[in-house]
């Protein structure tokens, strides 16, 4: 047998790094591309195949640290009681919610109103930890059976709609909804299935125990993602089920294409979620055993992957205000009220793909000391509680 924890945690931090910097690349577009006012980059219509490709990978992010977060929880239980992990998921949920609603918030927006809120990832991983501090004490078998219960299963909701119901809009819709008091809310990530993503990952922790065998779980992973691809391709050439946008065949092939594999990341449908989990779970299983500088150097942001995703937002945001004032629009258009592709004034502002992409790696390379130094940190002061939290 492998080394199993060092590769395992590897492996994971590996995933995590790979992600959160695929993650960065989607807020930068969406700070600095031109045509985020005018269209959505995923629409075949008019998206081009390098625009459309930028967005697509992309999707992979949300399910992997949703997925990734479950299977952590199930290794930090193996040091606690069910009723110590139950209270550390509940503390870290509550923990996310509030940080999303203030910290996160003001990071998109620089808006110290705070007159306007996104209920994205940060919050939906929250809230389902707080489900999963609950699920744990069922039996995983019956975990297992609730989490593909309600990913295959959820599509089946589509028809349904409450107007003026944010209770719905929370669970399986995404729409703006404001209470008597506070910012207006977006329900970018619906809890619907994003809890079963989870706890989902929550079960495969169990491939993880010591005594299981490296052979056994590679074959597992592999199986499974595999399966989840194969699936995913089969859904879509039936065309009905899976995702409430059919594809349809267009003149040009990379039209048709881009609408074949276009997918419904809000909520996330059946068909998103098997491509993206089946490609997250074969990753895990193919890169035990990468190593390297460049694995160490995607390990270093898998490592302080919290730390990463606030200090991200505001870097992007920051060099985002520069540009707009340097470009004549002016600071003050990036002090936003709501989502910057809606802020009709800023259309026209922008650049082109390959200068995002240029942008996306000075991001990159200049956050790279900084989670160094605080990975470091972590790494020799595990004694503090409080960098559980971070």
């Amino acid at each position: 047998m492998t080394s199993l924890n060092k590769t395992r945690i590897k492996s994971i931090d590996l995933l995590k790094g790979v992600v959160m910097i695929i993650m960065a690349l989607d807020h930068t577009r969406d700070y600095f591309h031109i045509s985020v006012h005018f269209f959505d980059p995923s629409d075949p219509t008019q998206s081009t195949l390098p625009l459309y490709l930028t967005r697509w990978v992309t999707h992979f992010c949300a399910p992997a640290f949703s997925f990734l977060a479950g299977l952590s929880a199930y290794m930090v239980g193996k040091r606690k009681s069910k009723k110590e992990l139950s209270g550390f998921l509940v503390k870290r949920g509550i923990w996310l919610v509030f940080i999303e609603l203030t910290i996160v918030a003001f990071g998109w927006s620089f808006d110290p109103h705070l007159g306007y809120a996104s209920l994205q990832v940060i919050w939906v991983l929250g809230i389902s930890m707080i489900f999963l501090a609950g699920l744990i004490h069922l039996p995983k078998t019956l975990i297992l059976v609730f989490s593909c219960t309600l990913i295959f299963g959820h599509n089946l909701l589509d028809s349904l709609h409450f107007d003026n119901s944010i209770l719905w809009y929370i669970l399986h819709e995404r729409s703006y909804f404001q209470f008597a008091v506070g910012p207006t809310l977006f329900s970018a990530y619906a809890l619907i299935p994003w809890v079963a993503v989870m706890s989902l990952g929550y079960c495969f922790g169990q491939l993880y125990d010591s005594s299981f065998d490296d052979d056994k779980r590679k074959q597992i992973l592999s199986s499974v993602g595999i399966s989840a691809i194969a699936i995913f391709l089969l859904l879509k050439g039936i065309n009905q089920y899976g995702d409430p946008i059919r594809w349809i065949r267009f003149d040009d092939v990379s039209q048709t294409l881009m609408s074949f594999f276009n997918i419904t990341k809000y909520p996330p449908s059946l068909q998103y979620l098997l491509i993206t989990l089946g490609v997250t779970i074969l990753f895990l299983a193919w890169s035990e055993k990468w190593s390297g500088k460049i694995a160490d150097f995607f390990c270093v942001f898998g490592r302080v992957p919290f730390f990463y995703y606030i200090v991200h937002i505001y870097l992007i945001h920051l060099m985002a205000l520069v540009l707009a004032e340097l470009t004549g629009y002016g600071w003050q258009a990036l002090i936003l009220h709501k989502f910057i592709s809606r802020v009709d004034e800023l259309k026209g502002y922008g650049l082109n793909l390959w200068m995002v992409y240029l942008i996306w790696i000075v991001v990159v390379i200049s956050l790279y000391p900084i989670c160094k130094f605080f990975d470091h940190y972590k790494q020799t002061h595990k004694e503090k509680w409080w960098l559980s939290y971070l």
